[in-house]
C-alpha cells in the first residue's frame, strides 16, 4: 500500500512537480491542462515526492513523465500498464501512475489494460482521449467515430469505436471516471479522486488535439452548448441538466430517456439518482453507453467506485503467509528442483 503522511509534513507545492524539461506539445493542446491539474493535485495527496512514479507508452500523452519532476519511465507502445503492474507488485509502497492515449491504450495496449483492471492493481491510469493518432500525424484511432475521414481512412473509417469507459467497467476496474480538459475544476477533482482510490483507477479525459482533430469536443466544452450536452454525475444526486436545469434522465426499462421537468407530468422524484458506490454495475454501464445516442447528454464524473482487495496487496500477503509457514525460500533449491536436464 502507498505510504501516506500528513500533507503539512510534506509541504510540497505544484512547482515541486514541474521538471526542467521544455514542454513540447502543440500550443493549445489539451495535454497542458491535464499536466497543470495533476501538478496541483499531487501536493494534496499526502504522498512523499520520491514515492510518485509515472509510466508511459508512446504518443503525445506519453511524454508526460518528462514534464513531471518525479521518477518515471517512457516505455514502448501499449505496454505501460504491464510495466506499471510489474513495478507496483515489486514496490507496493509507490504511487504508480500511467499516462496514455487512445491509440496507445485502446489498440496495441488493450490486452494489458483489461488485465490490469481485472487484477485490480493499485494503478492510476489517465487516458488522454482525442479520438485520433496525434504523434503519428492524424490517422484514425480506436476511439474515432465511424466514418471519420483521416489520412489512413480517406473515404471514412468503417470501424466501430471503442467505448473506453464501458471497457474499463467491463474489465472490472474499481474506479471509473470521465472528465474534460477544459473543465479545469472538474478535471482537478477527478484526478484527486483517482489518486485517493485504492485499486485500479481509470480516468478518461476528453482532450482536444488542435492540429489533427480540433473541435472534437466543442459540444461538450463550449459554454453555449455544454449545459445541454453534458450531465454531471454526483453521488446521491438526481441526473439533471440543461441551461435552466429543467431536464432530467429517467429509465424506460434499461434505456435512459430525457424528461422535461416543466411539463407538469414529471418531477425530480422521477429521475435517476446516481450511486457511485453501487455494487451492481448495470447503471454505470447504462451511463457509459449514453454516448451511443446523440440525443442524450454525455455523462462526466465518477461512474462507479468500489473497494476490494488489490492484486499487489494479495501478493504481499501471500508471500508473508508462506514465509511465516515455511520460512524464506532458497533460489538454488528452486532452480534445481523438479525436472532438470544436463545438456552435453
Amino acid at each position: 500500500m502507498t505510504d501516506k503522511i500528513n500533507v503539512e509534513e510534506i509541504n510540497l507545492t505544484s512547482k515541486d512537480f514541474q521538471s526542467d524539461q521544455d514542454v513540447r506539445w502543440c500550443p493549445g493542446c489539451g495535454d497542458y491542462s491535464v499536466l497543470a491539474q495533476v501538478q496541483r493535485v499531487f501536493p494534496t495527496l499526502g504522498i512523499k515526492k520520491e514515492n510518485f512514479v509515472w509510466i508511459a507508452g508512446i504518443g503525445c500523452s506519453s511524454r508526460f513523465p518528462y514534464y513531471m519532476d518525479t521518477f518515471g519511465m517512457h516505455g514502448i507502445h501499449g505496454r505501460a500498464p504491464a510495466i506499471a503492474t510489474g513495478l507496483k507488485v515489486a514496490r507496493p509502497e509507490l504511487s504508480v501512475w500511467v499516462s496514455t492515449g487512445d491509440g496507445d491504450l485502446m489498440s496495441i495496449g488493450g490486452n494489458h489494460f483489461i488485465h490490469a483492471c481485472r487484477r485490480n492493481i493499485d494503478l492510476k491510469i489517465i487516458l488522454f482521449n482525442n479520438k485520433i493518432y496525434g504523434l503519428t500525424k492524424g490517422q484514425y484511432s480506436p476511439t474515432s467515430e465511424k466514418g471519420k475521414i483521416t489520412k489512413s481512412s480517406p473515404y471514412g473509417s468503417i470501424d466501430y469505436p471503442f467505448n473506453p469507459t464501458s471497457l474499463a467497467l467491463g474489465s472490472q476496474a474499481t474506479f471509473v471516471a470521465r472528465t474534460l480538459d477544459r473543465d479545469t475544476k472538474h478535471l482537478q477533482e477527478m484526478v484527486r479522486r483517482a489518486g485517493e482510490h485504492k485499486g485500479t483507477a481509470f480516468l478518461e479525459v476528453y482532450q482536444n488535439c488542435v492540429i489533427f482533430n480540433d473541435g472534437a469536443y466543442t459540444n461538450y466544452t463550449d459554454k453555449e452548448f455544454k449545459p445541454d450536452n453534458i450531465i454531471v454525475l454526483e453521488h446521491e444526486e438526481p441526473l439533471i441538466f440543461g441551461k435552466n436545469l429543467d431536464k432530467g434522465i429517467m429509465l424506460d426499462g434499461f434505456y435512459p430517456v430525457i424528461v422535461d421537468l416543466n411539463d407538469g407530468i414529471h418531477s425530480v422524484k422521477d429521475l435517476l439518482v446516481h450511486n457511485e458506490f453501487d455494487e451492481n454495475p448495470v447503471r454505470a454501464f447504462i451511463y457509459s453507453h449514453m454516448t451511443d445516442d446523440p440525443n442524450l447528454p454525455t455523462p462526466i464524473g465518477v461512474f462507479r467506485q468500489i473497494l476490494k482487495p488489490t492484486y499487489d496487496e494479495s501478493v504481499v500477503a501471500q508471500i508473508n503467509d508462506v514465509t511465516a509457514k515455511k520460512g524464506k525460500g532458497d533460489l538454488e533449491t528452486l532452480l534445481f528442483s523438479g525436472n532438470t536436464w544436463e545438456v552435453e
